[in-house]
Parts: structure tokens; C-alpha cells; sequence
């Protein structure tokens, strides 16, 4: 048999193959759109599951203010070991944090340390990834929120860390620190410490400053002392941060700092985190009230766009005490050693509770639990 070679042949089976391609087309949109939206669903259940807000016992108002803002905890305090057990960042997750800042080395401890807590840090943050994210950027923190993540970067407690060498910011900053004091309590090569006879922020000290502003690393004042605190601030030409520091006026310590120190960081553009910790926050000791009380003083004085929470949290926290650092922990101001006390993550929903009940609107409730930070680190961080 002869194949047609008629027009109308020819046209049939044009309109065939258009009409089959049409319904491939149509079938391969609908499967994509059934895949986004399995997706969508199976993100949204990842989120209810992981992130169990009906449990916490706060109001509906707070519940779902406080689920929906990115939650920022300026700084973590634990011993920062390589066998830390990290298993108990869940506890921040499941109380809605989204960001924490964790300590890989403080002054007290060799500098050769920080290596081997980043290590194991690292290495154990890259292994569950379904639930915790290693950020670099401020886009990897709004990703992790997204996603159900705990984000997650690096601090330093102190410039020792550096071992006398200003490059080696560099070189935490690709392993992931994003912020860094400059002294911790005591003197060092770069300044003063809070606790100490506090001679100003040195040469060393200005050449490590001009490196974090290079990089893109924010510049932490907590535990520093109030003269190298100010000449810091004039140095850098960048925001700064009290990641964790409270009102001296409020409660007379010297880890906590002065009206002065407090408007000139909000002066740079930066902020202030109040901390937990009891014997930072006065009488009554480590509550939720106590903070709030902290926060609004901080408010009242600066604006609520310049304040934020860093919980300054550490683990196994029973009988924890501060034997065996009497040069850095001064008897005159740390009489009993075992009663620090400390704000857990679990208080965390409390907090915007408290925060609501004091007057805040919505939006300066979401900018002190974390906007503010995640601002001043997204101008920061990028530079």
C-alpha cells in the first residue's frame, strides 16, 4: 500500500502531534505542580513536627508571634570542649530559636583549643544537617529558618585566641566565627579586661579591629573593659555589639556596663544583648522578669531597634561553679561562685510572653528577639 500524500493527510497529522504534545505538556506541568506541592506540604510538616509551638505554655497571641519571628541567641557560654555534647542544641530548637552563636574559645584556655573545638564543632554540625545548619551568610539563616534549621555560627571570647597574629582573623572567619571580643575579664594583647586595670585598646588591638571590619566580623565589647570598650568603638568603622552584657545601673557589677558605654554602641549603629546569667541581672537572680526588667531599662535608654537576647546559656549547668579561676573571677565580685545562675533556652517563649505583657507591640517584640541582630549582623557580615 502507497502512503497518502494528500494535503489533508498531511494536515490530520500535524494536528495529531500538536495535540499529543499539548497533552505531554500539560501532563509534565501537572506533575510538577503535584511535586512542589508535596514539597510545600512535607516542609510544612517538617516544621510542625520539628518545631512543636502547641507545646509551649505561653499564650496563642505569643505562640504565633513567636513561631513566626526569627529568634536570635546572641551567644552560648558552654566549656567549649571537643566532646561537648551538642545533642543539646535540640533544646533551642525546640523552643523556637532559629540562630545561636556558639563559644569555640575564651581567653582562660590555650589558644591552640579553638582549633580543636571548631573541629569538632564543624564536623559534627556537617553530620546532622537535617536539623542543624553551618551558616556563612545571612541568607544561610533565613534558608535554615525556612527549613526547620537551627542556625548556627562561631564566637571568640577573647583576642588571645589570635596568638599575636591579626591575620589569623581570616582564618576563623572561613571556619565560620562571626563575632569576637576583644579581651575576656582580664588584660590581654589587644585591651582590658572588665575585671582588670584596664589600660586601653593597643596597637595589636587596633590592627585586629581593622581586620573583622575587612572581613566581615562583628566586633564584640562584652567582658572588656570601659575604656578599651570606647576606644574600640571610635575605631571601628562598623556597628558594634554587647553580644551579652546588662545595665550596671540596674544591677552594680563589673561584667555589666555603664550608660555611656550602653548609648555610645547604639551611637556606631549597633545593639546590646542582654544575658541570662543571675549574677549579672541583680536581685532575684536568673528569671524571666529579671531580663525583661534589663530589657526595658536597655529600650528606655537606647530604643528598642538597638536591643536584643543573648542568653549566655551553658550546659550541665548543676553545680556548676568558677573554682580554680580567682584571677579571672575576682572574689570582690564573685563571692559565691556556686549560685551564678542561669536563663535556659526553654524560657525563651517566656520571654516574648513578657515582652507582650510590658507594652511591646508585635514588631519591637520580633526586632529584640532577633531582627535586630539579624540586621546588624546582614550589614556587617556582608561587608
Amino acid at each position: 500500500l502507497s502512503r497518502p500524500s494528500s494535503p489533508t493527510w498531511r494536515q490530520k497529522a500535524n494536528d495529531r502531534l500538536a495535540h499529543d504534545r499539548l497533552a505531554h505538556d500539560r501532563l509534565a506541568h501537572d506533575r510538577l505542580a503535584h511535586d512542589r506541592l508535596a514539597h510545600d506540604r512535607l516542609a510544612h510538616d517538617r516544621l510542625a513536627t520539628d518545631r512543636p509551638m502547641t507545646d509551649w505554655p505561653v499564650s496563642d497571641h505569643a505562640k504565633a508571634l513567636h513561631g513566626a519571628a526569627l529568634v536570635w541567641d546572641g551567644h552560648a557560654g558552654f566549656e567549649p570542649e571537643p566532646d561537648a555534647d551538642l545533642g543539646q542544641l535540640e533544646r533551642w530548637r525546640a523552643s523556637g530559636v532559629d540562630y545561636l552563636s556558639i563559644n569555640v574559645a575564651y581567653d582562660r584556655r590555650p589558644w591552640r583549643g579553638a582549633y580543636r573545638a571548631l573541629s569538632a564543632y564543624r564536623t559534627w554540625l556537617l553530620a546532622h544537617g537535617e536539623d542543624y545548619a553551618l551558616c556563612a551568610t545571612i541568607d544561610d539563616v533565613l534558608a535554615a529558618k525556612a527549613e526547620g534549621k537551627l542556625a548556627c555560627t562561631f564566637d571568640i571570647e577573647g583576642m588571645a585566641a589570635l596568638d599575636g597574629d591579626a591575620g589569623m582573623v581570616e582564618v576563623f572567619h572561613r571556619l565560620g566565627v562571626r563575632q569576637m571580643l576583644i579581651a575576656y575579664n582580664l588584660n590581654n594583647a589587644a585591651g582590658g579586661g572588665c575585671h582588670d586595670d584596664d589600660q586601653g585598646l593597643t596597637a595589636f588591638g587596633r590592627a585586629v579591629i581593622g581586620e573583622m571590619n575587612r572581613v566581615g566580623m562583628l566586633l564584640d565589647l562584652s567582658h572588656t573593659g570601659r575604656r578599651t570598650t570606647l576606644e574600640a568603638m571610635a575605631e571601628s568603622s562598623g556597628p558594634v555589639i554587647f553580644s551579652h552584657s546588662n545595665s550596671r545601673r540596674l544591677c552594680d557589677h563589673e561584667r555589666n556596663i555603664t550608660d555611656q558605654q550602653i548609648t555610645a554602641c547604639a551611637g556606631t549603629g549597633g545593639m546590646v544583648g542582654v544575658t541570662g546569667i543571675g549574677l549579672f541581672l541583680g536581685e532575684g537572680g536568673a528569671t524571666v522578669e529579671n531580663l525583661v526588667r534589663h530589657v526595658v531599662y536597655m529600650c528606655d535608654l537606647i530604643g528598642a531597634p538597638s536591643v536584643g537576647i543573648s542568653l549566655d546559656y551553658s550546659f550541665n549547668t548543676e553545680g556548676f561553679d568558677l573554682a580554680g579561676g580567682e584571677d579571672y573571677w575576682p572574689k570582690r565580685q564573685y563571692a559565691d561562685k556556686s549560685n551564678i545562675g542561669f536563663l535556659a533556652p526553654e524560657f525563651f517563649p517566656h520571654i516574648t510572653e513578657a515582652l507582650l505583657a510590658r507594652g511591646f507591640d508585635d514588631d519591637a517584640v520580633r526586632g529584640i528577639l532577633g531582627g535586630n541582630f539579624l540586621r546588624i549582623a546582614g550589614q556587617v557580615w556582608a561587608l
